[in-house]
C-alpha cells in the first residue's frame, strides 16, 4: 500500500526587481533543492486587471495597514497628510504600479505543505527584518519605512501564497488549467511513493 500524503500548491511570483537583478535561477534553485516541484511556470508582464484580482483587499485590511504607517510617521515626527485607510490603499496602488512595470516569473509549486514551506524559504515580508538564510533575508535590504517615504512598493523580490485557499484562488489568475503540468519527479518518488513496509514502489 502506498502512503497517501497530501500535496499542496503555492503560487509564487518573482517580482520585477528579482527579474531585473537576475535572481530568477537562484530563487528557483532554492525551491527545487527543498523538494518542491514546478507544476507551472511562465514569464509575463502583469496587467492592472490581474494585479487588481490578485491583491484583492478589503477596507479593514487597508485601515489596519494604514494605521501602522500613521504610527511610524508620528513616531518620526513626520506629517500625516491623509486618513489611515488612504495610506493603506496607497500600498496596493504602489504595488500595482511596481508589478506592471516589467516582467515577472510566475510559478505554481507543488509539495507537502507547500505554502508553509515556501513561506519559510522566502522569509518575512519586510526584507531588512527577514531572517538570514531566507531568500529575502539574503538578497535584499529594503524596508516598509523606506518604501513609504519614497511612495513606492517595498522591493522584496517575491510574492508567495499564505495558505492553501489563497494559493488556489491566486493560481487561476495567472494560469489556465492546461498550463498546469501533471508529471512525476525522482524527488516525488522518494518522498511520496513509498509502501507501508518502507520500500519504493516501482
Amino acid at each position: 500500500m502506498t502512503t497517501k500524503v497530501k500535496k499542496d500548491i503555492s503560487l509564487v511570483l518573482i517580482k520585477p526587481d528579482g527579474v531585473q537583478r537576475s535572481l530568477v535561477g537562484d530563487i528557483i534553485n532554492r525551491f527545487e533543492k527543498k523538494g518542491l516541484k514546478i507544476k507551472a511556470m511562465k514569464m509575463v508582464v502583469p496587467t492592472v486587471e490581474q494585479c487588481g484580482s490578485h491583491y484583492n483587499k478589503d477596507d479593514a485590511w487597508f485601515t489596519r495597514k494604514g494605521e501602522g504607517i500613521v504610527a511610524d510617521l508620528q513616531k518620526d515626527g513626520l506629517p500625516v497628510e491623509k486618513e489611515a485607510i488612504e495610506y493603506g490603499r496607497d500600498i496596493i496602488r504602489t504595488i500595482v504600479r511596481y508589478m506592471t512595470a516589467g516582467p515577472v516569473v510566475a510559478l505554481v509549486l507543488e509539495g507537502h505543505a507547500a505554502p508553509e514551506v515556501v513561506t519559510t524559504l522566502v522569509g518575512g515580508t519586510e526584507p531588512n527584518t527577514a531572517d538570514i538564510g531566507t531568500i529575502r533575508g539574503d538578497y535584499t535590504i529594503d524596508s516598509f519605512y523606506m518604501a513609504t517615504i519614497d511612495n513606492r512598493a517595498v522591493r522584496n523580490l517575491i510574492h508567495c501564497s499564505e495558505d492553501d485557499a489563497e494559493a488556489e484562488r491566486e493560481a487561476v489568475i495567472w494560469f489556465n488549467e492546461n498550463e498546469m503540468m501533471d508529471y512525476s519527479t525522482t524527488s516525488e518518488r522518494i518522498l511520496y511513493d513509498v509502501s507501508a513496509d518502507g520500500h519504493w514502489n516501482s
